[in-house]
Order: C-alpha cells, then sequence, then structure tokens
C-alpha cells in the first residue's frame, strides 16, 4: 500500500461512517442511526445534520492523519511515525500524509 492508498482508504472510512449514520434501511443500522433516527428531524435539519457530523469526521480523520505524520499532536505528545504494512513494507514516514490528506479531505479529490 502506498501513501496514497493509505489516505485515500481513510477518506473512504470517513465517508462509510457518514454514510452508516443517516442509513435507516440496512438490518445492520448503528446505534447512532438509530438515535438519529429518534430525533425526528425534517428533511432540511438532516441535511444540516449531516454536513454538521462530516465536518467533525473530516477534522477527526485529517487531524488523526497529521498526527501520525508528525504535523499535529495527538493528545499531548508530536512526533512522527513510520507506517509499515504487516509485510513490513514502509507505508509512510515523516511528512508524506500531511499534502495528501489535505488533497482527499479539504480539496474532497
Amino acid at each position: 500500500m502506498t501513501s496514497k492508498e493509505f489516505v485515500k482508504n481513510f477518506s473512504q472510512e470517513k465517508q462509510n461512517i457518514l454514510n452508516s449514520c443517516f442509513d435507516n434501511q440496512s438490518e445492520y443500522r448503528t446505534i447512532v442511526s438509530t438515535k438519529i433516527e429518534e430525533l425526528n428531524l425534517n428533511e432540511i435539519q438532516t441535511e444540516k445534520f449531516k454536513d454538521i457530523i462530516s465536518d467533525l469526521l473530516t477534522d477527526t480523520f485529517y487531524t488523526i492523519l497529521l498526527g501520525l505524520d508528525g504535523s499535529a499532536s495527538i493528545g499531548n505528545s508530536q512526533q512522527s511515525f513510520k507506517i509499515f504494512d504487516e509485510d513490513d513494507n514502509l507505508i509512510s514516514e515523516n511528512g508524506d500524509l500531511e499534502g495528501l490528506a489535505y488533497e482527499y479531505f479539504h480539496e474532497n479529490k
């Protein structure tokens, strides 16, 4: 896996989580989707709430990626990490994720 694939997978996971939060049809509904449905929001309110959740997930995933990259802190610690796949191939080291994360999470790649 490359750095680009790694970031792209985070972006896809963000979208999967967002979709699951507002999925009322699946037999495997999440606790979040049930709680959102219980709010009885109208269509406009639901879209606004979905935008808020999307922004929250974007900020969260983006910050995690920057934290792993050494560009932001995770908790009270800021350091860079080298990320390897299960075959011990280097996916990322200091500085590889920041630009890609910006593209995927703020430029809607």
